[in-house]
């Protein structure tokens, strides 16, 4: 057995250890693994975005240029090295996306949409436009793009309550 000062000290130590337990905050709770990292969730917030000077009228007349959108396509293409979904919740959560979902007719944010994910596919993947039509048409994407959607939902809700 022993010494009654070897049991003292480990008392001591087992009770600073409990109260080291019990005062650490809970984990955040993710509504998937994927948004355990910041890279994936909420990947824009540190990115200055002036949303008043955004024109889609200038977009639709006359494209748009890629360097403009080099913050979005470098974080999809370090989300990709996670995976697919991972990818695509990065891309539903750009701000600027989100602006034109919001505010313009359907369309003409779908045809925005797709020419992000067409240039996205040209400057990291060397894929024709034709290519990248057939990659975002295919079940693998269409399942991937689906299910992030469906679980950004499911957490904008739960930080809403």
């Amino acid at each position: 057995m022993a010494s009654p000062d070897k049991q003292q000290k480990r008392a001591q130590r087992a009770k600073a250890k409990a109260k080291q337990n019990r005062s650490q905050k809970p984990g955040k709770k993710v509504v998937h693994p994927i948004f355990a990292s910041p890279l994936i969730d909420q990947p824009f917030d540190d990115v200055e975005i002036d949303l008043s000077t955004f024109d889609f009228k200038d977009i639709v007349e006359n494209g748009f240029d890629p360097a403009d959108f080099d913050d979005l396509f470098q974080t999809m293409k370090a989300a990709q090295a996670t995976s697919q979904l991972a990818m695509c919740a990065v891309f539903l959560q750009y701000p600027v996306l989100a602006l034109v979902i919001a505010e313009e007719d359907e369309e003409q944010a779908t045809d925005f949409m797709m020419g992000l994910l067409i240039t996205y596919r040209a400057m990291f993947h060397d894929e024709d436009e034709d290519a990248a039509i057939e990659w975002i048409g295919s079940p693998a994407f269409q399942a991937d793009y689906n299910e992030a959607s469906r679980l950004l939902m499911i957490r904008d809700d739960k930080a809403q309550r």
